[in-house]
């Protein structure tokens, strides 16, 4: 092919467009071509491409001599996985990763360094499962989170830092942590117990948060479904789905029964709501943590009026759902945050400098069908009184559903200056309709 009379730099054009594989297989045709396949600039190329290195490290975060030796570490590290499936799992990671870094900086450290074979290995002896494929690749690059002091024995917990986030409604408060492989064995164990289930059943406890709470999320070694507690859980096992099953049987007709990833999925997508903003950070009083109230469009509505901003959005909540109940069987928690405009309040050409609110006014839909029109003073005891600049006044409620769809929208009735000392007449606020639903991914 005259491949002798290629000058160096045209190799490396070829060759870093050919890939790793063929970087190799040309190393093999002689002296000259070892030497170009063996540029440390092509395997700095490769490993950035594939890996997301900037300099060259190996699995263990170690430096390696060089890019080419730290490509070879990582080859050798997961022989034992596809490697497309290991680059998809390392993909997921470091974008959580970056996120956390920059996002919510004191929950990074708690992430744990992966897994070894051999802890994987000892981990299916002792629960006697086999882990899908794609979840033990998860753990090899990363054995969960280091759990608060208070572990999941009923205290409540010094901190808010699991990654998978929750929410707070009136004195329930929820907070997931990714658990490790030592406390799935701890929590298994229990829990399995706790519900009637086989010591030698399929499932094992991965998530669950750290508060009186019980939600409790399960991963069904067999099928490799993604599954999270609803309120009869302790009675009768009762479990909902996390991730479609549809895009579980898809990954089964591709892969093979051998490589379901339901934990995956799940992980990629919480990934991606992260980056997109979807869900984010959110401070009560001295705590932070990832808060799942959808905070953009189209599941966070917004309306102003009169200068009065109202964002409203839902989440679902599986630990307090009843699906033998036929006319409270879902339960939703929704988050009202409502500001005043830096301008102040705007009525009638008239400015005012606060506002209070005095009344409320709710429609809940199930499907298009209202099961409640809800009409009362404050909301949850209180009459926020709104200033320009201010923070958000945040409040969250629930309201059960007979379906798996539907709706909330109203009304705030507010006042100009201060309820004691009203500026003028009431005027209605619009709270934008905003969605109740199922989620095709459970969190």
């Amino acid at each position: 092919m005259g491949l002798e009379s290629v000058g160096g730099l045209a190799m490396h054009v070829i060759l870093s467009k050919s890939g790793p594989g063929e970087a190799a297989s040309v190393a093999c045709l002689g002296r000259r071509f070892r030497a170009w396949a063996s540029d440390d600039m092509l395997w700095a190329q490769f490993c950035s491409h594939e890996l997301d290195l900037t300099s060259p490290l190996d699995p263990d975060g170690s430096p390696a001599p060089s890019f080419k030796a730290a490509y070879q570490a990582w080859r050798e590290s997961f022989s034992m996985y596809p490697w497309p499936l290991v680059l998809r799992v390392k993909r997921c990671w470091s974008k959580i990763r970056a996120w956390l870094v920059v996002n919510f900086p004191e929950a990074s450290p708690t992430l744990r360094k992966g897994a070894s074979e051999e802890e994987i290995e000892d981990f299916e002896k002792t629960l006697k499962v086999k882990l899908p494929l794609p979840t033990r690749v998860l753990y090899r690059f990363c054995d969960g989170q280091v759990l608060p002091d208070e572990g999941f024995s009923g205290g409540m917990p010094s901190s808010l830092l699991g990654i998978i986030g929750g929410y707070t409604l009136y004195d329930h408060l929820v907070n997931v942590f990714l658990l490790p492989l030592s406390q799935i064995v701890v929590d298994t164990k229990s829990i399995m117990h706790q519900i009637g289930l086989s010591s030698r059943s399929n499932y094992v406890v991965v998530a669950a948060s750290a508060t009186y709470s019980e939600k409790v999320f399960f991963l069904n070694c067999g099928s490799g479904q993604l599954f999270v507690g609803t309120r009869n859980l302790v009675t009768d096992g009762e479990m909902l789905p996390c991730v479609p099953d549809t895009l579980i049987s898809s990954v089964h007709d591709r892969l093979g029964s051998e490589q379901q990833d339901a934990m995956l999925l799940w992980l990629e997508e919480h990934g991606r709501r992260l980056q997109e903003g979807l869900i984010k950070v959110r401070q009560q009083g001295k705590m932070r943590s990832i808060n799942l109230f959808p905070e953009e469009p189209p599941l966070c509505t917004s309306a102003i009026t009169n200068g009065v901003k109202v964002r409203a959005s839902a989440v679902f909540l599986p630990e307090f759902s009843n699906l033998q109940d036929e006319s409270e069987k879902f339960l939703f928690a929704y988050s009202i945050r409502m500001s005043l405009s830096p301008d102040g309040c705007v009525i009638n050409g008239l400015t005012f400098s606060s506002c209070q609110l005095y009344w409320r006014q709710w429609i809940i839909r199930a499907n298009d069908a209202i099961v409640s029109d809800v009409n009362g003073e404050a909301v949850i005891g209180q009459f926020p009184l709104l200033r320009p600049g201010e923070a958000e006044f945040v409040y969250e409620s629930c309201t059960s559903l007979p379906a798996s769809k539907g709706s909330v929208e109203g009304s705030f009735t507010f006042v100009p200056g201060r309820l004691v000392d009203a500026k003028g007449s009431p005027f209605a606020v619009e709270v934008a309709r905003f969605p109740l639903a199922l989620p095709d991914y459970i969190f």
